[in-house]
């Protein structure tokens, strides 16, 4: 799964971020935010696209290619201020991980019904951080408070997807989909909240946190139902 740690947009939020903003300023930042993050569903769905006819050469340099998803994403938190360079880095990483996901889907497709796995995937992802956004905005309750919780969960989350590279047990296989797509949400509410109340340095920061968010819980649904609806 396509599992990150975010909480490197929290870093350095002191400055621009956290700077007393105008109403103004606000709405032209979130605007911004939602704007960078649509061109990331499309930059990633472009990966995914030219990945699934390489899904083979994909898969065998799998770890080489995931070395440099994360130095893209390391090397995006390095540059985000930095006009042009950042917006190419970004669309970068986020291509590259449509690429990572190739295989995934590849497979996926394989199944008797996959393209209709597939799509069920990407509108209930669609529609839970729609949901979940609305709530952001709607709810009374501060989830801003939540980051070291949920980032404790997270963790929990990955080691257990570690352990179970090793048993491959498909129980806790379905266990680790579902707390993912559960996780995920919540971190929908956290990181809306996140962006509306000014705790993002820039709208790139926010953009690449719902992108994350929008990504591990597609990747989860596609297990989830991969799983459900394949015929094994």
């Amino acid at each position: 799964m396509g599992l990150y740690d975010r909480d490197y947009v929290r870093e350095s939020t002191v400055g621009y971020g956290q700077a007393h903003r105008s109403e103004t300023q606000t709405v032209s930042f979130v605007k911004e935010t939602y704007k960078l993050f649509a061109a990331s569903l499309m930059a990633g769905a472009a990966g995914a696209y030219v990945g699934i006819p390489m899904a083979a050469a994909i898969h065998e340099w799998f770890i080489p290619l995931v070395i440099l998803e994360f130095a893209l994403l390391f090397g995006l938190f390095a540059v985000k201020r930095k006009p042009g360079i950042n917006l190419i880095v970004m669309f970068s990483f986020v291509f590259m991980t449509g690429l990572m996901i190739a295989p995934l889907l590849v497979y996926t497709l394989n199944m008797s019904g996959g393209a209709a796995i597939v799509g069920n995937a990407f509108a209930m992802t669609s529609v839970i951080v729609a949901g979940m956004s609305f709530f952001a905005i709607k709810t009374t309750k501060d989830v801003t408070s939540y980051g070291k919780p949920l980032m404790i969960a997270l963790f929990v989350v990955i080691g257990f997807s570690l352990l179970n590279l090793f048993l491959g047990s498909p129980i806790l296989s379905i266990v680790i989909s579902a707390a993912v797509v559960f996780l995920f949400s919540i971190m929908v509410v956290y990181d809306t909240q996140n962006i509306i109340r000014g705790a993002y340095e820039t709208p790139i920061d926010g953009a690449i946190a719902l992108y994350l968010d929008f990504l591990n819980i597609f990747t989860a649904l596609l297990h989830l139902l991969g799983i459900f609806g394949g015929d094994d």
